[in-house]
């Protein structure tokens, strides 16, 4: 490509310089005839004051020489003379003016590279004399010699500037093309220079480069700690299935039917599991339906969060439930809801210390749930909906697969809510879903 840049910048100027130059030498040329036929002109006009002079051959012929003419010729035109000898060559009897010599005036003309001059003297006896010169414009060009030199050096700095030019122009492409290439054969690591003076388009491409890169290394950093969380999650259920099996088939448990209630419980775990993750591949892929429609938002609400009340009462967790009284209806999925609902009451029952709070309020149609456990690291605000986020909150118990969040996060998206999470003493997890026509609870 610089090459290519190259040859392109080169053969503009180039064009341009034989624009230039062609222009040049032609408009030196019509100088130089115009010159020529002034200076011819002015020698004329004194020639015609001595013509009795110039008819004389050996006048003529020194004057030839001296003033480097290709012919000087004395006419006479009228009664009682006739045409006294030829035109000089090149020159017809049609361009020799007489009405404008008889007035005193010099004639000049050119025929190609012939240029000639003409001035008339009228006699007494009415006739013209008049003295013709001629003289033929050489080839050359004065200063044309001086002219192609500055074109050729003009081309030589000109290519020298548009080798250095392409290269610095194609050096963040051939950057930006070697650091794709290593991020293609999974190098994410690979980032492309960002230099300021390479201007506005350049350096953005850069960094919109180093940006992809930076986000296809963190996806893949959560892809790797989503299959360890996934890999542990499945192999604590399994390990416990698979001690106690064993220990059931050799007759070696000493309660069997305590074994076969921690089979049966393990076994659920890892059904729960496996369909937060199906659930969750299911949100991804946007292979789900939803029947969206006006809801009353504050009864599925609290219909989900009671059904956690015995489960909280078991771990000595305080679950209470605020619903604002004539709240619109909102726009959504009623199952869907009581699931987010659930998977967000879950998450606040893995961490609360004594107190789970759940509510629904304004502005539009706003679902909270708040917990009194630790809170959560503003550092991490942004990804505790992500599958698997390793936080440092630390967890009061176990619940759940560490998938709900993102489920949630699926869900609410599809309805056309929005979710997010707040820090400060505990945890606060809030969704905001459209709102419809109001109506009364």
């Amino acid at each position: 490509m610089t090459r290519r840049l190259t040859r392109t910048m080169v053969a503009v100027v180039a064009a341009a310089l034989v624009v230039a130059t062609v222009g040049t030498v032609l408009a030196l040329r019509a100088d130089q005839r115009t010159d020529t036929r002034s200076e011819l002109g002015r020698q004329a006009r004194d020639l015609a004051d001595r013509l009795e002079e110039l008819q004389r051959p050996q006048v003529a012929n020194a004057l030839n020489a001296l003033l480097r003419l290709e012919d000087l010729r004395v006419l006479c035109f009228g009664d009682p003379c006739r045409l006294a000898g030829l035109p000089p060559q090149g020159v017809t009897r049609q361009e020799l003016d007489l009405v404008r010599l008889r007035a005193g005036e010099t004639v000049t003309g050119s025929q190609g590279r012939l240029v000639f001059a003409a001035a008339g003297a009228p006699q007494e006896n009415g006739s013209l004399l008049v003295a013709v010169l001629t003289r033929r414009i050489e080839g050359g060009v004065p200063g044309g010699g001086w002219v192609v030199a500055i074109a050729v050096l003009t081309l030589a700095v000109a290519a020298a500037v548009a080798t250095d030019l392409g290269r610095r122009l194609t050096r963040p492409l051939r950057e930006a093309r070697a650091a794709t290439g290593r991020i293609a054969t999974g190098d994410l690591a690979a980032r492309v220079p960002v230099d300021p003076t390479d201007g506005e388009d350049l350096a953005g491409l850069a960094e919109s480069i180093n940006a992809m890169a930076a986000g296809l290394e963190r996806s893949r950093g959560l892809e790797r700690q989503f299959l360890l969380s996934v890999s542990h999650d499945l192999r604590t259920p399994l390990t416990s299935i698979r001690g106690y099996a064993e220990a059931l088939a050799e007759g070696q448990a000493p309660d069997p039917s305590h074994a076969a209630g921690v089979i049966l419980s393990e076994s659920r775990r890892l059904e729960r599991l496996v369909n937060d993750l199906l659930e969750l591949a299911r949100l991804d892929a946007r292979r789900f339906s939803l029947d969206v429609r006006p809801v009353d938002v504050g009864e599925v609400v609290a219909d989900a969060a009671e059904g956690f009340r015995p489960a909280a009462e078991r771990a000595g967790v305080a679950l209470a439930v605020r619903v604002e009284p004539s709240l619109p209806a909102a726009a959504a999925d009623p199952d869907r809801l009581a699931q987010v609902v659930a998977n967000l009451v879950e998450n606040a029952l893995k961490y609360a210390a004594g107190r789970i709070t759940v509510g629904v309020d304004r502005p539009a149609v706003t679902v909270w749930v708040e917990d009194d456990g630790p809170g959560i690291p503003p550092d991490d605000l942004a990804s505790v909906f992500e599958p698997f986020t390793t936080s440092s909150r630390r967890a009061a118990r176990e619940a759940g697969t560490g998938l709900g969040l993102a489920i949630v996060h699926e869900l609410v998206e599809a309805m056309g809510g929005t979710v997010r999470a707040e820090a400060g003493a505990g945890a606060r997890l809030v969704v905001t879903l459209p709102a419809t026509a109001s109506r009364d609870r």
